[in-house]
């Protein structure tokens, strides 16, 4: 019995019987010439097809005339090559005549359907899909985008390589001179800066100022003048505000200047909260005149106790140089066996078979330090402390091996790297792009402390005679700053004086009570200066803390207090007014320290605390604003480690000044995510954008 099968349309209709013949018969392209379907493609309007042998026809471009295939005996080749032979512009005719007649929206140079015109995609997902039209300007803000933050030099858009990869992208674009480019990241520059103007005018509370110095090959100085605030979303901020070129760094007053010429320039006259500095970048002198004019822009803020005279990623840092300068021969002996292994691949086969027959568990990878950043050398002894035993054996294996350390070297080894990290994990926490509120550091700090004081007096004589230099130091540093830094831990509801306390007796033993006392006072001090600071003008009684009392009628009595007099509670009036009185006579202050501890979280958010508490404590969240952005390091992220002071490269300084400080703030700008799209204003720069412009 033969199967009959039915053709059918969409709407199923059947139309007429297949055989299974229909089917499985093999189509004949020969037998039959009439059935072919007519080309739609709109490639067929720039292409002709030529029979060039038996079997064989090329497809001919109508403008260049050069041929490509199409049919070969039984394969066909589709039209994908002959539509990127026109919409990519390969085709020179076509090409050509592009770049001759101007492209009007909703007209094609001679119309559609002619030969001039590239083959249109068919629309397979949306028909109204936008055309991207070329924009010469923001191609230019996008290339000072690029160059700002990657540092690329200004003249890269006149190199050729640059040049005949971007015309490659797109032809239609004009390339850019030095001094236009130049413009472009200064207004870059200028549209930021007005940003960032916006955000400090919202903020309620101060901002914190680090200064930091670069050197160069000419004896330039450049001061890096960093803000540190909270903004009115209670977001701890760090934006760089000035690079200010000083032609004498070693002056005592080039850093007041610098100062001095940042808040003028971002209006913040009257708002400096703290200033740090590191004491490698400066003198006695120094800090005294630096010290001098915080007092003077912020009389009120404990006579400008708030200066901190030393970074702490430098302080370690400089703890970290010490100790590895007594083990200098024993690390030197280290590095040499390391570079021996990593520098052949021969002699680190042996090293990894060796390691194998051995049967170390060490899972770290040797490597090579770099000297201006200690990290890298403490990561480098701590792996080859791991594979000690394989350095101590390599000699069986490889007798040119001849500077392996001995196991009492590499055992003092060890003990120097337990010590390095402390530092190391001290360390580590500013190199957090979110810069940590200032709260964090006063266990770190402390922690650091106690462990180098019991180390300093340990009956090992090489532990002591190794930390007791280091101890010293660092002891210096606290008395330094442990007064700003038991403040802000204060003001972490998780802590508040109990942790001072607790920490200050683990330290001092029985003369904790006067460092205890010490701290309990400025807390008290500082706030009643925020206190004098609201309230100007209403006299605060002497003890209570600036609470004001609320006046009271001439008869003793409240307006609203009348009926008490009818009903014959006025004893109960009296009595829950006393009981009130004495409730507002308590200070938030003291009502935010009588309060219990918040249960210790990890990832507690202290701003938001903040942020949720500033009506309950309305005084004491703006010091809690102020306080908590201060900042304790002077270097960002990428430079707590270094060894050294940064210098600036030979190629920026031959920028001038007003061109340099453009391109490093924009760049931390731009890293920030400050931009428009992401702040609502819609200001223009109303800044000396005239002076900046007479530069370029």
């Amino acid at each position: 019995m033969d199967m009959l099968l039915f053709r059918t349309t969409p709407s199923m209709e059947i139309v007429d019987p297949i055989t299974p013949t229909d089917i499985y018969e093999p189509l004949c392209l020969e037998a039959q010439p009439n059935k072919r379907r007519r080309k739609k493609s709109i490639v067929w309007e720039h292409f002709t097809l030529e029979t060039v042998g038996p079997g064989c026809t090329r497809a001919c471009c109508k403008l260049c005339k050069k041929s490509f295939a199409y049919i070969s005996g039984s394969k066909l080749a589709g039209t994908s090559h002959l539509k990127r032979h026109i919409s990519l512009g390969i085709c020179p005719v076509f090409r050509q005549r592009n770049l001759q007649v101007p492209d009007t929206p909703g007209s094609r140079t001679g119309g559609p359907g002619t030969a001039t015109d590239p083959p249109k995609k068919r629309q397979r997902v949306s028909q109204g899909a936008a055309r991207i039209t070329f924009d010469q300007d923001r191609c230019n803000r996008e290339i000072a985008k690029m160059v700002i933050l990657h540092e690329y030099p200004l003249h890269i858009v006149e190199h050729s390589g640059f040049s005949d990869f971007v015309r490659s992208l797109q032809p239609q674009f004009s390339m850019l001179s030095f001094d236009t480019v130049q413009g472009e990241c200064v207004d870059v520059y200028l549209t930021e800066k007005q940003n960032l103007l916006n955000l400090l005018s919202g903020i309620h509370g101060n901002v914190s100022l680090t200064l930091d110095l670069w050197t160069s090959n000419q004896t330039l100085g450049y001061v890096f003048l960093t803000g540190h605030f909270i903004d009115a979303d209670w977001n701890l901020q760090r934006r760089i505000l000035n690079v200010v070129t000083v032609p004498s760094p070693e002056s005592d007053y080039a850093f007041n200047q610098a100062v001095m010429a940042c808040l003028s320039d971002w209006h913040l006259e009257g708002r400096l909260f703290t200033l740090t500095v590191d004491q490698s970048l400066s003198n006695e002198t120094v800090i005294g005149n630096l010290r001098g004019l915080l007092s003077v822009r912020n009389p009120f803020m404990l006579n400008g106790q708030l200066l901190i005279g030393n970074c702490y990623a430098r302080v370690l840092s400089r703890l970290a140089q010490d100790a590895l300068g007594v083990m200098r021969e024993t690390i030197q002996k280290i590095r040499d066996s390391v570079k021996y292994v990593k520098t052949s691949e021969s002699h680190e086969d042996k090293f990894i078979e060796l390691k194998q027959q051995l049967r170390v568990p060490s899972s770290k990878n040797l490597l090579v330090d770099d000297q201006t950043m200690w990290n890298t050398t403490y990561h480098m002894l701590v792996a080859a402390c791991e594979l000690k035993e394989v350095f101590s054996c390599l000699d069986t294996v490889d007798p040119d091996y001849k500077i392996a350390p001995s196991m009492e070297e590499w055992k003092q080894v060890e003990t120097l790297c337990t010590y390095l990290k402390h530092l190391f994990d001290a360390a580590l926490i500013l190199t957090d792009l979110r810069y940590p509120a200032t709260n964090t550091f006063f266990h770190e700090v402390s922690k650091i402390h106690i462990e180098l004081t019991h180390a300093a007096m340990s009956e090992d004589p090489f532990v002591s005679n190794l930390i007791r230099p280091l101890q010293e130091k660092f002891d210096k540093y606290w008395k330094d700053c442990y007064l700003v830094l038991a403040i802000a831990v204060v003001l972490d509801p998780r802590f508040k004086m109990k942790l001072v306390e607790f920490n200050f007796n683990k330290m001092y033993d029985e003369h904790a009570e006067p460092w205890i006392r010490a701290v309990n006072d400025s807390v008290h001090e500082l706030f009643l200066e925020y206190i004098a600071q609201a309230l100007p003008l209403p006299a605060l009684e002497e003890g209570n803390e600036g609470v004001i009392k609320t006046e009271t009628s001439q008869d003793g009595f409240q307006e609203g207090n009348l009926v008490s007099t009818v009903d014959g509670l006025s004893d109960f009036e009296i009595y829950i007014n006393e009981i009130t009185s004495s409730q507002h006579m308590k200070s938030e202050l003291d009502q935010y320290l009588e309060e219990s501890l918040l249960p210790r979280e990890h990832e507690f958010d202290i701003l938001g605390w903040w942020k949720l508490n500033k009506l309950k404590y309305p005084t004491l969240s703006r010091m809690a604003s102020d306080i908590l952005s201060i900042p304790v390091c002077t270097v960002g992220p990428d430079s707590v480690f270094d060894t050294e002071l940064r210098k600036m490269d030979n190629y920026r300084n031959s920028l001038g000044p007003m061109t340099l400080e453009a391109l490093i703030c924009a760049k931390d700008w731009l890293q920030c995510g400050l931009s428009p799209s992401t702040t609502n204003t819609t200001a223009t720069p109303e800044i000396s954008k005239a002076i900046v412009k007479m530069e370029v």
